[in-house]
């Protein structure tokens, strides 16, 4: 109807929501009178319009379901990131984007935290007041409307067709079987309680990691055979400290050949490389993160006020990235000198062309690229995080590099 005030209300909270440092009391006023005309919370569609309307443009300005789950998650809650999974499952339903999606795109509609399909299904699922779902609805809104562009890693769906469709998926990473054989190590080793079961586990992985990588690369200049292409995607960097665990990703990227390109305000990172190195380098940084986490927690416990301080952390993150970046690239180099050993000198000149594809690839997605500027982070957590780095499993064969005066 065109006398409905509910539209008019849901643009008029989205503007206040989507303010920094909004708060609840301020949304009070607009979140009763939408109780007040719709206690059943969208039962008329208006919030899953408003919202669904808004996803072409974001498409068109390179985001994809996973990012919008991501961002919403980040800036409102667990339950908002639902609710614009409700909203994304909803939309794929009308649109039919399951049948029609490149798969990338298709695996992240099914990771969508939610099985409801709308917004009113999202409410009747979390069982919360309507005026706590209104609330989360206007935040929401005023979320996505107010997202920045991206770059464009997918195509978005105005452009779908089954020719590209099939282009998209025949870019292929890494050996499945490969890779299922590195999860099952890598999920063992996070699972022991026994640190040198860990060890043995995780060098397995790494060793498995380091040759896939100069093996896919002399595969692919045989004539004939399929060639992993420059890609790209998103890597989501969860609170807190993104941009301290953003310098791990950032580690092991540079020891791998991949580049990584950071998002720091939205928590993301861009990695760009061959999709079989992708594969592995999401894998690695995964596990290491989870080490890191765990020697963090270990290394403050006990520790007083000043391990448990956010400037602590956040030194010991950065030490920890530094110091396995070091690791990892004094394996790289002894990875590539046993390889060009087997390979002969004809190894050296592939590897080569791997990286300037890549930095193609990099120039071309982001022409005006800028180099940040360090952090200054607290001195103990640095050197804690340096020490947990040294003890943190690479695979390499070589469990643990001592520095000077340990050991």
């Amino acid at each position: 109807m065109a006398d409905d005030p509910l539209p008019l209300l849901l643009i008029a909270g989205a503007r206040i929501a989507g303010q920094p440092g909004v708060l609840a009391s301020e949304l009070d006023p607009l979140v009763r009178r939408l109780t007040h005309l719709d206690p059943g919370v969208d039962s008329d569609g208006h919030a899953q319009r408003t919202l669904a309307g808004v996803l072409p443009s974001l498409w068109a300005a390179g985001w994809q379901p996973a990012d919008l789950v991501h961002v919403v998650r980040r800036r409102t809650s667990q339950r908002g990131a639902r609710l614009i999974g409700a909203v994304l499952r909803g939309d794929a339903l009308a649109s039919g984007a399951a049948d029609r999606a490149p798969g990338a795109w298709a695996a992240q509609l099914d990771a969508v935290p939610t099985s409801a399909t709308s917004v009113a299904d999202w409410w009747r699922a979390e069982r919360i007041d309507p005026a706590d779902a209104w609330r989360d609805v206007l935040r929401v809104i005023g979320q996505v409307r107010g997202l920045p562009p991206l770059e464009m890693l997918l195509p978005p769906p105005a452009a779908w067709s089954v020719g590209l469709r099939a282009d998209l998926d025949a870019v292929t990473g890494a050996d499945p079987k490969l890779l299922g054989r590195i999860r099952a190590l890598l999920a063992k080793a996070e699972s022991t309680d026994f640190e040198e079961e860990a060890d043995a586990l995780t060098a397995k992985a790494q060793s498995l990691m380091a040759r896939h990588a100069i093996d896919a690369a002399v595969l692919a200049q045989r004539p004939g055979a399929a060639r992993s292409a420059v890609t790209a995607r998103r890597l989501h960097l969860e609170d807190p400290h993104v941009d301290a665990k953003a310098a791990v990703v950032q580690a092991v990227g540079s020891a791998s050949g991949v580049r990584v390109v950071l998002v720091p305000a939205l928590g993301m990172a861009t990695l760009v490389g061959q999709a079989d190195d992708l594969d592995v380098v999401e894998l690695l940084v995964t596990s290491l993160l989870l080490q890191a986490s765990r020697a963090m927690t270990a290394a403050t416990r006990g520790g007083g006020s000043r391990a448990r301080s956010t400037a602590y952390r956040r030194g010991f993150l950065y030490a920890f990235a530094q110091r396995i970046g070091e690791r990892l690239a004094t394996a790289r180099d002894e990875a590539t000198a046993d390889a060009t050993a087997a390979y002969g000198s004809a190894l050296l000149p592939v590897l080569a062309e791997r990286e300037r594809a890549v930095d193609r690839a990099v120039s071309e997605l982001f022409p005006r690229l800028a180099q940040r500027s360090g952090r200054v982070v607290d001195a103990a957590g640095w050197h804690a995080g340096r020490l947990a780095a040294d003890d943190a499993d690479l695979g390499t064969g070589r469990h643990r590099t001592l520095p000077a005066g340990r050991g």
